[in-house]
């Protein structure tokens, strides 16, 4: 007898349909699943046979075969363990297929017959809407992340036998519900806040800069300066993520097995912080089977790399193109992906290697042959595609010890979302979100100079040798100033500051 069932896949972050079929004929009992399985799809015929046998069904004694169509396409993952019990137990008649007509089954079986969470369960839900499907059966753990796709009834279930009493006509199972996308961001709770980072006051205002138009950081300052307590900061003063974005950000969590078990979309902007002995492939993706990186991960937010100059010189330099063209298209012989980059790179380092450099407190123990390799690691290419570079000095004591309040992150946020807004209606229809993002012909539209501007620009190209890529960007960060200002024109005084994020490639990059 030939039964089939509907599951899905994934490819990188996208899913597609897949076909589940079983088919039990007489013969020598045997159960061979085809369809270009791995390893993990294979081994699944032991731990359905052991789920069946748990729940107190008998596997049926016939020659069953399992195929996964379409067939030219690898199928991995654990995922298909229950649409391969519900196929057989269709197929041997122990349930009637009537109830399975426009509802995809996905889902990871434990040998007691529980029904694990699986990767990317909101892109497969997303998959099955396309499709035409009506229904999705799925993993509990998984059920509030594929809820958020409108129009698709989701039901989570907790182990076979729920499953076999659904089909049965036994008992019903209660679709999920998905709570409203502004209530859920009613809720949302900020971790770290400026109010808690004394003094700074310029490095603020140059992150607040940075936050309001998506532009990339680097700050270089002593140890215990604040750098990275600020960079933390960030995500609380970027602006909410729009429904499409949560969406968007979700999918690759999900895909890279990133997500908390029984979460929905995830509110806050990624904040992303790997190690700094990350190699290429975990901060760029790739792998045997293309999955995401950090800074896919960290698409929509921030990644954070903090004491620069000890990443690998490799690893740092695989993130240009993608830090210039917003996706990571990852090619290995058995996968491959495109993932979204859209994220600010915000990064940190000492002026030296025991810190001091340049320090009005503290005496500098490095020889200039020793300051001189270690700001050599960080490569000009690199360094000209940092938007902003900022020069953190150490806190006064009598401002730590100062009961002045500091300025909430709450504060800061409503002027960086006024920014974003006039971003959001000046390029509706372009393509771009913020200044950060906009072309060569787009910042030669939107970020026009008038003679003495462009005079200026002029002369600090002289002084400071900057490239064409460096001036692109000075002009997107005035444009962004500007914008905080809520002045439609770029000024003298946009433009000052804009350069004044630039000199230290002068100074400690010489």
């Amino acid at each position: 007898m030939l039964a089939s069932v509907s599951s899905l896949g994934l490819m990188g972050i996208e899913g597609y349909q897949v076909t589940v079929e079983a088919y039990a004929a007489d013969g020598m009992p045997m159960f061979e699943v085809v369809g270009l399985p791995d390893a993990a799809v294979k081994e699944s015929r032991e731990r359905v046979r052991a789920a069946m046998a748990s729940c107190g069904l008998s596997f049926p004694v016939a020659r069953l075969t399992g195929n996964l169509a379409p067939a030219d396409v690898r199928k991995e993952g654990p995922a298909y363990d229950l649409p391969i019990a519900m196929a057989i137990l269709c197929a041997g008649g122990t349930v009637d297929a009537g109830r399975l007509g426009g509802l995809a089954v996905v889902g990871e079986l434990s040998l007691s017959g529980d029904v694990m969470p699986v990767r990317g369960a909101l892109s497969m839900a997303i998959a099955a809407r396309a499709c035409g499907l009506k229904a999705l059966l799925l993993p509990a753990d998984n059920a509030r992340e594929a809820a958020c796709v409108e129009g698709l009834r989701v039901l989570g279930v907790h182990n076979l036998r729920e499953v076999l009493a659904f089909l049965r006509g036994e008992a019903e199972i209660e679709p999920q519900v998905c709570t409203p996308y502004a209530a859920m961001l009613r809720d949302r709770v900020t971790r770290h806040d400026f109010a808690d980072v004394r003094g700074q006051k310029s490095a603020k205002r140059a992150l607040e800069i940075a936050a309001a138009g998506g532009h990339n950081a680097l700050m270089i300052g002593p140890p215990g300066s604040g750098k990275t307590m600020m960079a933390r900061c960030l995500p609380g003063i970027l602006p909410d993520m729009t429904l499409e974005e949560a969406l968007e950000v979700t999918r690759i969590h999900s895909a890279a097995g990133a997500l908390p078990p029984d979460s929905g979309l995830l509110l806050e902007r990624p904040f992303r912080a790997p190690h700094h002995t990350a190699s290429a492939v975990a901060l760029v993706g790739g792998g045997s089977k293309a999955r995401p990186g950090e800074i896919s991960l960290a698409h929509h937010g921030v990644l954070f790399l903090d004491e620069l100059p000890e990443y690998n010189r490799q690893a740092l330099e695989a993130m240009r193109q993608p830090l210039e063209d917003g996706f990571v298209s990852v090619v290995r012989v058995n996968a491959q992906a495109r993932y979204p980059a859209r994220a600010m790179l915000v990064a940190a380092m000492n002026p030296c290697p025991c810190g001091n450099y340049g320090s009005r407190t503290q005496t500098c123990r490095c020889k200039p042959g020793e300051i001189a390799r270690y700001l050599g690691r960080i490569s000009g290419p690199l360094l000209d595609r940092i938007d902003m570079q900022l020069e953190v000095a150490a806190v006064p004591v009598r401002e730590i010890t100062s009961g002045a309040p500091e300025e909430p992150s709450s504060v800061i946020r409503e002027r960086v979302q006024a920014a974003r807004e006039r971003q959001r209606v000046r390029y509706a229809g372009e393509g771009v979100n913020c200044n950060a993002e906009l072309s060569a012909r787009q910042v030669s539209r939107y970020c026009a100079l008038d003679a003495g501007c462009q005079a200026l620009i002029e002369r600090a190209c002289e002084k400071y040798h900057l490239s064409m890529r460096a001036v692109s960007r000075t002009l997107k960060v005035a444009r962004t100033i500007a914008d905080l200002a809520g002045e439609a024109q770029i000024g003298r005084a946009h433009v000052l500051e804009a350069l004044s994020y630039r000199n230290l490639e002068g100074g400690y990059f010489k």
